[in-house]
């Protein structure tokens, strides 16, 4: 209960609140539309950038204070410095006042948040904190309609701002409204937005020239002008400048604008008594303790009770607002104010007085005990080191970061310092926080580095991510420091570090040069041959050496299903041969894996089974897989995977007929940093740009296109990737009349596909041999080519059917042509490849057969989320299954199919099985 002297506490009016709109007309009506907009059920966000007092803050309480008339249920939290480290705090702040909330929660969201807030249960993932904060908040948008504002995002800890971009992207079917603010454009270095932005702009002069005289309307010209030119039209200095002019009014001219607000903040504390400013300089180390906490360490401090009458005198001007029972400062600059002002010897005492009185939550214990510090403190840092593998046995990656970079910062030997920093970066990646782990890399001293040291950095740095600058030479240095990690006794780490250079051999398209040295460093280390990571690094590597070998014994495995990394390995390494039917079998149960532990990057990662399933002929469950990855890369930072979604939903859109948003990915495609870099999403580009021309007829150029992929010298040329489109380079090189040179480009396929025979090159062979095969052998080739391609590959199937059902009828052989157009046609509309099935319906009215109407795909009635849902809703699963399962609200899950039921033309969910079972009996 609230004690009686806090509730005598009262807050007057703010006085910059109306004089700080000025000027913001704009802005206002952006946010108030979006108000509007989550008041009737559509759910938004916005990030709000721009520099320190430019009137960021002031928009977040005028939005508040309208949403709060509107019928909003307003949340809020601020990010602060000190806690920057501390997962979750911010989190848990703006949470408080649905906390109560938490108990009705199925038990796994309940566990998670509990666990999350907790300082001594074990640290779930990220992910499913997020879904249980989505299930939180979605049953308390049912009731009321929410407003969330969060202030300083740039000091928001790594894990609550990954809980904020999950939930921001799932709001869309809910009356709630997501503005945050920042300093920055965006926090993340990587380019990780979390929201769309608004950039806010200083003032312009008349609008500063209002704003200055309806808060200070008394001063003289000479003072005013000068104000006015210093202050720049920034709202805030507009504001506080004239409160300080009569303290520093030669100085103002030489001080930068956040220095002079912080200066002109601090100054107003020089009149407050003792009492106060200790209760300030408290809460300024300390912002997020309760105020009888901050009551009682004040006390301490100046060795005279503090009482709440020093807190009515802060309040009284104008500092701080109480909050329930929690003081705010009016502005974050006014906290940066009093701290760096006060004396070293002050803030170190407040530091020490804080840790002993928080002897019931550790982490920030040790943080002020560190904070407190002067120099190396050996004992402290062994502490803080003790605290982190306490942390790690618990699971709470996250809470052992920060420990470990204060530690660091207490040894006096420098090796070791370093130490303790690479484990810190190895932590801070393992949880996917890059703001940290870069922090962290540019504090570790790298001459201090050895071999195994210098490899683990690596793995986990910018030298290990993905780079369009240099990759030959850096795929080289990354074997040769895994070749000094290994003869420093580290297998695991060079082992890791080896196989993400062979991934650059793939994904970057290495020279031969170090696509030998990588593979010949794997055969140094004398390896098992059997070992997943070995036989994925020679199939990255050196496929055309080891392809057929690594693929017999991929044959001989029985992997462990359950083992989600090995049977990724083993997917991926599949997959970059060509042997697409086991890659998107085993990356499919490895998604199910990381699915069932909500271990979202890597689901993202083995999402990319849908590319394969693309050749396949599974374009439904392609479209709807790279979909899902798109949004999950985008969402953890897996930007080399959200390059390959990216192509894959391209050519999934290129092969239903739908060309205009084919051409439209593929154009958001190539406008990625990244994609020049990336040999194995440019020949993918390339494909469907040729695809798409082919299909407008535009037979010349489609030829073109898709010959450029064949040359070594174009940036759209990879070594291995290649020979996917050799099929579609036959289709073209037919129409344009170009099969000579088609059959020049082609003319080492076949010593290539004898050397690695993968269902990839097995069908390049084969489907180009008939294609483009003379007449007076084209049978036997269409015979043998439909006898040799893999089962699982019945879009290649149709397509060889149409292409010789189009040769009988060249040779005026109508009537035999009708059988492999028929077969054609059915396989092409099973699978929704509509520019096909149109064209076998061509050639069938041609020889001399009407064809139906063709039927609807399931996947043109509904979106690819729809579709999941629909499905997983016809096998008995309830909304709450199918949003754990999918990473959404279960009332997200609901107001889908409240859609999809009038699609299918069914009224109810016990229907769906039937109604998705007569459309695939409708399609063959």
């Amino acid at each position: 209960m609230r004690s009686p002297a806090v509730e005598t506490i009262t807050s007057p009016p703010d006085p910059v609140r109306t004089p700080a709109m000025i000027g913001r007309d704009e802005e206002l009506r952006t946010l108030r539309g979006l108000l509007t907009e989550a008041a009737a059920g559509h759910g938004g966000a916005l990030l709000l950038h721009g520099t320190a007092g430019v009137g960021k803050s002031a928009l977040l309480r005028m939005l508040g204070a309208e949403g709060a008339e509107s019928g909003f249920k307003v949340l809020s939290a601020s990010g602060v410095e000190t806690e920057l480290w501390l997962p979750f705090a911010a989190l848990q702040l703006l949470l408080q006042p649905v906390a109560h909330d938490i108990k009705n929660l199925p038990a796994p969201h309940r566990l998670a948040l509990t666990d999350a807030f907790s300082a001594t249960q074990t640290e779930p993932q990220i992910f499913r904190v997020a879904l249980a904060v989505l299930e939180l908040l979605a049953d308390a948008f049912a009731r009321q309609p929410h407003l969330l504002l969060v202030d300083d995002l740039q000091w928001i800890d790594s894990p609550s701002r990954d809980v904020l971009r999950f939930v921001a992207r799932r709001i869309r079917d809910f009356p709630v409204l997501i503005i945050a603010a920042s300093r920055l454009h965006s926090p993340d270095p990587h380019g990780q937005t979390l929201f769309p932005n608004l950039p806010l702009q200083p003032l312009g002069r008349s609008a500063a020239a209002e704003l200055l005289d309806a808060g200070a309307p008394g001063l003289s010209a000479p003072v005013r002008a000068l104000i006015l030119e210093r202050a720049a039209g920034n709202p805030l200095a507009l504001v506080e400048l004239p409160k300080a002019v009569p303290h520093t009014p030669a100085q103002l001219d030489n001080l930068p604008l956040t220095q002079r607000l912080e200066d002109a903040f601090a100054a107003r504390t020089d009149s407050a008594s003792r009492e106060c400013r200790t209760l300030l300089l408290a809460l300024a180390t300390e912002p997020n303790a309760p105020l009888n906490r901050l009551l009682d360490v004040s006390s301490r401090l100046s060795g005279t009770s503090v009482s709440v009458d020093a807190v009515q005198e802060a309040v009284d001007a104008g500092l701080v607002s109480l909050v329930g029972r929690t003081l705010q400062f009016r502005h974050p600059l006014m906290r940066s104010a009093i701290y760096t002002r006060a004396t070293v010897a002050d803030r170190l005492g407040t530091h020490r007085v804080l840790a002993a009185a928080m002897d019931d939550t550790p982490e920030r214990q040790l943080l002020h005990l560190a904070a407190a510090t002067l120099g190396p403190d050996e004992e402290l840092a062994n502490r803080l080191e003790r605290f982190a593998d306490a942390a790690l046995a618990r699971g709470k990656v996250a809470a052992a970061v920060p420990a470990l970079r204060q530690a660091a910062e207490l040894v006096h030997d420098t090796r070791r310092r370093t130490g303790i920093l690479v484990r810190a970066v190895e932590l801070a990646s393992e949880i996917n926080d890059r703001i940290h782990t870069q922090m962290l890399l540019d504090r570790a001293d790298m001459s201090e580095l050895g071999p195994l040291e210098r490899a683990r950095l690596m793995v986990v740095s910018d030298k290990a991510a993905f780079d369009p600058d240099e990759p030959h030479r850096q795929i080289e240095d990354m074997v040769t420091t895994a070749a000094g990690a290994f003869d420093a006794r580290g297998a695991d780490v060079a082992e890791n570090l080896l196989w993400r250079a062979a991934a650059r051999c793939f994904f970057q398209d290495g020279d031969a040069r170090v696509r030998a040295k990588a593979a010949a460093e794997l055969e140094r280390w004398n390896p098992d041959p059997d070992a997943p990571h070995v036989l994925t690094v020679r199939a990255y590597t050196e496929p055309y050496r080891h392809g057929a070998e690594v693929l017999a014994r991929l044959d001989r495995l029985e992997p462990d299903v359950q083992d989600g990394r090995i049977l990724h390995f083993l997917g991926s390494g599949a997959m970059v041969m060509g042997d697409l039917s086991r890659a998107a079998r085993y990356l499919s149960i490895a998604a199910a894996a990381w699915r069932s532990q909500g271990k979202l990057g890597l689901l993202a990662r083995s999402l990319a089974g849908s590319w394969p399933r693309a050749y396949l002929g599974q374009l439904d469950r392609a479209r709807e897989e790279s979909g899902e990855g798109l949004v999950l890369a985008e969402e953890t930072g897996e930007w080399i995977v959200w390059l390959g979604m990216k192509a894959t939903g391209g050519l999934v859109a290129a092969l239903r007929g739908e060309n205009d948003a084919a051409a439209r990915t593929i154009r958001e495609l190539r406008a990625h940093r990244l994609f020049f870099g990336m040999p194995f999403v440019n020949v993918m580009a390339q494909q469907v740009d040729g695809l798409l021309a082919l299909f407008d007829g535009r037979t010349t150029e489609a030829y073109d296109l898709l010959a450029r992929a064949f040359d070594p010298a174009d940036p759209h040329y990879h070594s291995v990737s290649r020979w996917l489109l050799a099929p579609d380079l036959a289709d073209a090189a037919v129409a344009a009349g170009t099969a000579e040179q088609a059959r020049e480009l082609l003319a080492e396929l076949p010593e290539l596909a004898g050397r690695l025979p993968s269902e990839m090159m097995v069908v390049a062979h084969a489907y180009t041999e008939a294609v483009l095969a003379p007449d007076d052998t084209a049978e036997a080739c269409y015979t043998a080519a439909l006898a040799s391609l893999p089962a699982a590959w019945s879009l290649s199937r149709a397509r060889l059917h149409l292409h010789h059902g189009r040769r009988l009828r060249r040779q005026r052989r109508n009537v035999d042509a009708r059988n492999p157009l028929r077969s054609a046609r059915e396989g092409f509309e099973r699978v929704g490849a509509h520019p096909w099935a149109e064209m076998a319906r061509e050639q069938l009215r041609a020889a001399g057969e009407a064809s139906g109407r063709r039927h609807a795909n399931t996947s043109e009635q509904l979106s690819a989320q729809e579709m999941q849902i629909a499905v997983l809703a016809s096998q008995g699963l309830s909304n709450r299954e199918i949003g754990q399962r999918l990473f959404i609200s279960h009332r997200t899950v609901g107001a889908h199919l409240y859609r999809i039921y009038p699609r299918l033309d069914i009224n109810s969910r016990g229907k769906l099985a039937a109604a998705l079972a007569a459309l695939r009996d409708e399609q063959g």
